[in-house]
């Protein structure tokens, strides 16, 4: 696929998350792997809105000047791809109820028939340190995926990691998870009472 199709494959499913509220104005990161030594990655300015060629830089595994620009989540994503050979895609999103529902729990089990079908239970990774996290993702992450032999990463209070070789089904596999917390929270902040 070339690289003006792969563009504009992130912008799209970019404006979608971020239509979500998966990605907020800066927050967030979407990539591609163009090459087995390249990928394609969000600039740090990116708006995900409105993400269009110019916002997206592509980056060589050696690092050049470009990397300057890249996303804060550069390092990780490279080292996913360097570790992982399915990962085509890789996003990190925040979620607004996994990510909530990370707070209180340790592990994902859906309750609705397409959660539990798709996704599966998933354990929320507890990142320990917030101050450190940083250092520590562009190893810890990748090592999850390798171990885990999974391809989504909850971590709790932080967001979501995820790749996928179709950028399709990535998306489709976040907003199944996405959907399966919000019903696993209506399900467990609603008690019913019936009064007679």
């Amino acid at each position: 696929m070339n690289q003006d199709k792969l563009k504009e494959k992130l912008s799209t499913l970019s404006l979608s998350m971020f239509r979500k509220d998966f990605f907020g104005i800066y927050h967030g990161s979407i990539s591609a792997k163009t090459e087995s030594n390249r990928f394609i990655i969000n600039s740090k300015e990116a708006v995900f809105d409105a993400i269009n060629k110019d916002n997206l830089i592509e980056l060589y595994f050696k690092k050049d000047y470009r990397w300057n620009n890249a996303s804060i989540d550069a390092n990780i994503h490279h080292n996913i791809y360097a570790q992982i050979s399915e990962a085509k895609f890789i996003s990190f999103s925040m979620p607004p109820f996994t990510t909530a529902y990370s707070l209180e729990h340790n592990i994902i089990a859906p309750k609705d028939y397409f959660g539990h079908k798709e996704i599966g239970s998933i354990a929320i990774v507890d990142p320990k340190e917030f101050e450190n996290w940083y250092e520590r993702a562009q190893s810890e992450i990748p090592y999850y995926f390798q171990t885990n032999k999974s391809n989504i990463m909850v971590i709790r209070g932080y967001g979501v990691y995820a790749f996928n070789r179709d950028i399709h089904e990535m998306a489709k596999q976040l907003s199944i998870l996405e959907k399966s917390c919000r019903l696993l929270m209506l399900d467990n902040t609603q008690d019913l009472t019936i009064f007679d």
